[in-house]
């Protein structure tokens, strides 16, 4: 079969040995696979990939002198099934697939591993118990963005985010436009959307962001609740303190308010989904008191953030980096019942045989988002 090999950080299309399923195992024909930025990072970082893995505790995943097929998020159609695997599913079974894959005694990253290739290829390989049906019909484009909208979706989760909390996501590539999908579906009345790219701007207020801003003309916090000034939050508080002391009975009242979250400044949530070096502490030093910070971004190299500032500001930082099983499955379903539409990301489809050329074009991208792989070269 046809793949797109990494090897010495250089894409090339070759003739692969077909991949046979082992037990628990499906063999899928690769319908629709989506580019993510950790495929680029794994291109052209691939030590600093590899040894970040390491520091958690993954090992065997990508190598500059291995070579190895990319591609974690995708859609096929069962071709074979290993032996134990469940009769549901039949061959033609449109599913997708949690990208993990067990390979000599371990268990491997799909697409970052030289042991689990990915699905940059024709054929793929999953776990029968990670594996779902596609339901409703729902198109491959679609199906194959359940892997990063699960990302997104685990992200918004953790950050406990309300319908009347003001969002704001800072950098609007496939990332951050998921999670504005998802803020949208939730509910979220104000979502805030900052990005360079006057073209990623426009994504980002097709996928429900309500309000967009060019960082490099506007702040992203300008419209956002809470006070940003140390002088402004202390002069706030010997105010109140001044009010409160003329009333008999102070303590009760301020407990009362405390225990309802009346004595905390609002603030916004915000979602990081840069991934740069600076970019932390940059939030840092512009959000406001109270702030809570969804880092969604992955920066694959070192940075360097001041800790008093999110002490000063009693910042909640936050780091997400995946997603559960069931926020798996239950991305595909608001996918398939219409509930969350990502439809929008989806900025273009490409062969193999133009994998290369994308991931050159997608250095410096202004109208891209989500581009799919279609190895049928449709």
């Amino acid at each position: 079969m046809k793949a797109v090999i990494c090897e010495h950080a250089t894409l090339s299309v070759a003739d692969v040995p077909a991949p046979r399923p082992a037990d628990g195992q499906l063999l899928l024909a690769v319908l629709r696979c989506g580019i993510c930025g950790s495929d680029l990072h794994a291109k052209d970082h691939t030590d600093e990939l590899a040894e970040a893995m390491a520091a958690v505790g993954v090992t065997d995943t990508v190598a500059a002198d291995k070579p190895v097929v990319f591609g974690h998020e995708f859609c096929g159609e069962v071709v074979e099934r290993g032996r134990g695997a469940s009769r549901r599913f039949t061959t033609g079974t449109r599913v997708v697939s949690f990208p993990l894959l067990r390979a000599g005694g371990k268990v491997h990253l799909t697409g970052l591993s030289a042991v689990a290739p990915g699905a940059y290829a024709e054929q793929v390989l999953a776990e029968a118990a990670l594996s779902f049906p596609v339901p409703n019909g729902l198109s491959p484009d679609i199906a194959a963005l359940t892997e990063p909208m699960a990302v997104a979706l685990h992200a918004v989760r953790r950050s406990d985010i309300t319908r009347r909390d003001t969002a704001i996501v800072i950098g609007c590539g496939p990332v951050g436009l998921a999670i504005i999908c998802h803020l949208k579906a939730k509910g979220v009345e104000t979502i805030v959307a900052s990005d360079l790219s006057p073209g990623r701007r426009a994504l980002a207020r097709r996928c429900g962001a309500t309000l967009v801003v060019d960082p490099a003309q506007d702040s992203p916090y300008a419209s956002a609740p809470g006070i940003t000034s140390g002088s402004d939050l202390y002069e706030l508080g010997i105010g109140s303190m001044e009010k409160l002391r003329r009333l008999p009975g102070w303590v009760p009242l301020y407990r009362i308010a405390e225990k309802l979250g009346g004595t905390a400044p609002k603030r916004p949530v915000i979602f990081e989904c840069v991934g740069n070096p600076g970019m932390i502490d940059s939030i840092l030093a512009a959000a406001p008191f109270n702030s809570r910070v969804v880092v969604a971004g992955v920066c694959m190299g070192a940075d360097r953030l001041r800790p008093t500032l999110a002490n000063g500001k009693e910042i909640d930082l936050r780091f997400v980096f995946a997603y559960t099983p069931l926020e798996f499955r239950d991305t595909l379903h608001l996918l398939a019942d219409g509930k969350v539409d990502a439809a929008p990301m989806v900025t273009d489809t490409v062969g193999l045989q133009d994998v290369a050329a994308t991931f050159d074009a997608l250095r410096s991208p202004d109208e891209q988002a989500k581009v799919l792989i279609d190895p049928s070269g449709r």
